[in-house]
């Protein structure tokens, strides 16, 4: 169950990034919308939470198992990237590369999440 909550939340995440994404480069007002901004706090708190309830049930360390370290690593780029694209970029191409860079940070952690095999930590 919390396998496929965690998937769920994960989607939700991406998906609302994507369109706030696509509202930036619209520059539309709709990102003011009060639920725009609570939204994806309440939902990302939401996954890191059953991240971590996941972890404990199936007992991974992100110290034994590099993969899930890498995993998060992962993910604090793909914030970063995220807030950088919604939040810093000064133009529309920074913007863009910002969006594709986060993009690239999902796929890695998801080829993670499927192969449980590290890149960078072999």
């Amino acid at each position: 169950m919390f396998k496929h909550l965690h998937i769920t939340l994960a989607v939700l995440s991406i998906s609302l990034f994507t369109l706030r994404f696509i509202w930036t480069l619209a520059q539309s007002t709709k990102l003011e919308a009060k639920w725009v901004k609570i939204t994806p706090h309440v939902i990302d708190t939401l996954l890191l939470i059953i991240g971590i309830a996941l972890m404990a049930k199936l007992y991974i360390n992100p110290l034994e198992q590099l993969w899930l370290a890498e995993k998060l690593i992962a993910l604090f780029a793909y914030i970063f990237t995220g807030y950088y694209t919604l939040k810093l970029a000064r133009n529309r191409m920074m913007q863009v590369f910002g969006y594709l860079g986060a993009m690239c940070w999902v796929m890695l952690i998801v080829r993670l999440a499927m192969t449980r095999e590290s890149l960078l930590f072999l």
